[in-house]
């Protein structure tokens, strides 16, 4: 397999509905706990900067990229398993 057919197939993984769906839950819970932790105080007090907006946009991204990654590492491994 050469590496652009590795590539297609990781980002045909990895934006499958499932995957996709499952990622955005983690993104959403994960992402608002983190963003409450690091966040919380200034969102209280009204500081919402473009700066701090962007910052809490990356702080969300994080457990989606995550859990993307571990699901598509999962689902490629259950195939490797099953083809055995």
């Amino acid at each position: 397999m050469t590496v652009d057919a590795t590539t297609a197939s990781w980002l045909q993984l990895a934006t499958q509905r499932s995957v996709v769906l499952r990622s955005l839950r983690y993104a959403l819970v994960v992402g608002s706990i983190l963003t409450v932790i690091n966040h919380g105080d200034a969102l209280l007090r009204g500081e919402i900067t473009m700066e701090r907006m962007l910052r809490i946009v990356l702080t969300v991204m994080v457990p989606y990229v995550v859990s993307t990654l571990a699901s598509v590492d999962a689902v490629r491994e259950s195939a490797r398993a099953t083809s055995r």
